[in-house]
């Protein structure tokens, strides 16, 4: 995908305001520890990496469950596949 810089940067503050809250609300973090997940799940990728942005083929939702709940969550809490109004107010 090519992007402009500012595009990747707007993408990649939401996809880490997305990850903060859920790893808040559902992972029992502190929002200064959920600050640092989402710097972790989501660095800052040069504009010449060829793989720059793949995470964001999945929205955060998608991975902060992953890292929550483990490969299965979809399955062990179907209830959770798909985000609720409050995360996506955050867009």
């Amino acid at each position: 995908m090519t992007w402009s810089e500012a595009d990747y940067r707007r993408c990649l503050e939401l996809e880490r305001r997305g990850y903060a809250w859920v790893m808040e609300r559902h992972g029992g973090m502190s929002s200064a520890q959920a600050q640092q997940a989402a710097l972790e799940c989501y660095p800052y990728e040069p504009a010449d990496d060829p793989y720059r942005g793949l995470v964001f083929h999945e929205e955060s939702w998608h991975w902060a469950m992953l890292a929550i709940h483990g490969h299965h969550y979809a399955v062990e809490h179907p209830e959770l596949v798909d985000p609720p109004p409050e995360y996506r107010a955050l867009r």
